[in-house]
């Protein structure tokens, strides 16, 4: 449909002129509703009606009645300032993070010492705002960033890509995950001498874990690939707890679910520390619910690594 140029003339402030003097019953009590002075909303309306072509009030009456015209554009009118002030409502809530979804992907691992304490005090103050947490492995949560199905995510390093922005923010070293009942777990370090590659409970080759022991020199390469192997981080500590084996994991993966069945041991000469990182899209802005996370992330953890 082609506008008119003349409509352009129009805007809301005409609108809201019209539809005050008609509720109010008078320029004036129009005009102090508005905060304006009379002249104002007199040239306001003056204006109005100029771009119509037509009067809106008949005034030769005291004080000025409203004609048919006028009334039929009062109904015509009245959805779109309605709509329209629904939307600003909406829009401010929003802003003001009274409403609206928090889209948070992360790392198993990081869910318990890192997000979980953050969100508790985060959706505290915000008692509208709504989160949906999305665990899985880096790479997939990296897509996900990056096609728009989560607005941030916190994980391992994904594989370089345009439509990230990738800032590391913590890092914890890698040791060795056992039962409680197992020998290893009364021992203060272990060597990687004491462990034997049958004793190991491997991870997904997908997973970002297991890319960091590939890429370590110091992993005996029989380490990579155990006879048990688990998809996840959560199905490989259910195996470690009922005493199938042991596995080389990040300390906060151990700590997952802070099981006193479950230890870490620190294993000595091994150099290994798995790095978390704040995956950002690089292509859009953030909501304002995620900006306002990164914000809150970020005063809890104020100093972050270098890439």
């Amino acid at each position: 449909m082609k506008i008119a140029s003349e409509n352009m003339n129009l805007n809301l402030r005409h609108l809201r002129a019209l539809h005050a003097v008609a509720a109010e019953g008078s320029f004036s009590a129009a005009a102090e509703r508005l905060c304006v002075v009379p002249s104002a909303l007199s040239e306001l309306i003056r204006q109005l009606e100029a771009t119509i072509g037509a009067p809106l009030f008949d005034r030769r009456t005291r004080p000025p009645a409203i004609t048919p015209l006028a009334e039929s554009f009062l109904r015509d009118t009245e959805p779109l300032l309605d709509g329209m002030d629904r939307a600003v409502s909406r829009l401010r809530q929003s802003a003001g993070l009274e409403d609206g979804t928090l889209l948070l992907g992360a790392s198993p691992s990081a869910i318990s010492e890192l997000l979980v304490p953050i969100l508790l005090d985060f959706l505290d103050n915000r008692p509208g705002l709504r989160c949906k947490l999305h665990d899985d492995i880096a790479e997939t949560l990296a897509r996900m960033v990056s096609d728009g199905r989560l607005d941030l995510a916190v994980a391992g390093r994904a594989q370089h890509s345009a439509d990230l922005h990738q800032q590391a923010i913590m890092r914890d070293p890698v040791g060795l995950a056992c039962a409680a009942s197992h020998p290893f777990a009364q021992k203060e370090s272990v060597e990687l001498s004491d462990v034997g590659a049958d004793m190991l409970i491997g991870l997904d080759a997908n997973t970002g874990t297991q890319h960091l022991l590939t890429g370590c020199p110091d992993i005996p390469r029989a380490f990579l690939t155990p006879r048990l192997q688990a998809h996840s981080t959560i199905a490989q500590l259910c195996m470690i707890r009922a005493g199938l084996g042991v596995a080389l994991l990040p300390r906060n993966a151990v700590m997952l679910f802070r099981d006193p069945q479950i230890c870490f041991v620190p294993v000595r000469g091994l150099d290994l520390w798995r790095s978390l990182y704040l995956l950002e899209p690089a292509r859009r802005p953030l909501t304002e619910a995620a900006r306002a996370f990164v914000t809150a992330l970020k005063a809890k953890v104020p100093t972050f690594p270098e890439d």
